[in-house]
């Protein structure tokens, strides 16, 4: 996960948030103070992000001791402290927003993902997530999203065809299909979004690998795997909730695709503890 546009990310993010400097430090901490501070949980979930964090203090100084405590993926409870850092006091108040800001956002995907793949356990249907991601920071959400145990879906419009409604006005489904097979990488997955069932009997005319029903009620999507009867792979997508969820898996579906793992996860709370040492 540490690469260099994750480095990018951490540069941007400490820039936006130093500027020309810490005033408030540079003002009160001697330049010769040094720190520990603590990474404590304040309530319970699914850790992530904790090696960007690390990676946070160590743009801002190559020397700084930091310690993980648990790795990404790792169950956390109130209390538990996850990682220190030992550097000058200056650099622990320099990184600690923009750590915070990365280990709590991307605990807070692989919380919420977590507690959906708990209701699928015991049933064959994967969770995927999507790319509706925080601009600059899907790579970071997806790994957030496989540390809760989900499925990374495509990265991004150039590892995978999926064909949506808009893309339909160009071209008919078995077209689609046909086209994106003739131009595509040999190795991608050909997928299809049909809303309707007359779409849906164009596209296996055309044997997609996998067909994504959206934003259909439990009925149509009955009477869809009826009528698909094992040809393809089956994504449901939309107005997908942990409510609806045991229903779908009753159904048999391959896949399942949240866009709420990652666009409207609630940040999990953890706080930096800062000691003079």
């Amino acid at each position: 996960m540490l690469n260099p546009q994750v480095d990018r990310i951490i540069r941007l993010a400490l820039e936006e948030d130093i500027g020309t400097g810490d005033v408030t430090s540079q003002a009160l901490v001697p330049v010769t103070a040094s720190a520990i501070g603590r990474f404590l949980v304040k309530q319970p979930g699914v850790l992530a992000g904790i090696r960007v964090a690390k990676r946070v203090f160590e743009v801002l100084d190559p020397q700084a001791d930091f310690t993980v405590l648990a790795e990404d993926g790792a169950r956390i409870a109130a209390g538990d402290v996850v990682a220190e850092v030992k550097a000058s006091a200056r650099t622990v108040l320099a990184g600690e927003r923009t750590a915070l800001n990365f280990v709590q956002r991307l605990s807070g995907i692989a919380t919420a993902t977590a507690e959906v793949v708990a209701l699928l356990e015991g049933t064959t249907t994967r969770l995927l997530d999507t790319r509706k991601t925080t601009p600059g920071l899907r790579a970071l959400e997806k790994h957030a999203v496989k540390m809760g145990g989900g499925t990374n879906h495509r990265t991004g419009l150039f590892d995978a065809v999926l064909i949506k409604n808009n893309h339909l006005k160009f071209a008919s489904p078995a077209e689609a299909i046909e086209r994106a097979r003739a131009s595509a990488p040999a190795t991608a997955a050909v997928e299809i979004e049909v809303e309707t069932f007359e779409q849906l009997e164009e596209a296996l005319q055309a044997s997609p690998d996998i067909i994504m029903l959206d934003n259909m009620d439990v009925d149509r999507m009955r009477t869809a795997l009826e009528i698909i009867q094992g040809r393809a792979r089956v994504e449901v997508s939309g107005n997908v909730t942990r409510e609806t969820i045991p229903t779908l898996t009753h159904l048999g579906v391959t896949y399942i695709s949240m866009g709420a793992l990652t666009h409207s996860a609630k940040a999990l709370d953890l706080s930096l503890r800062v000691e003079p040492q």
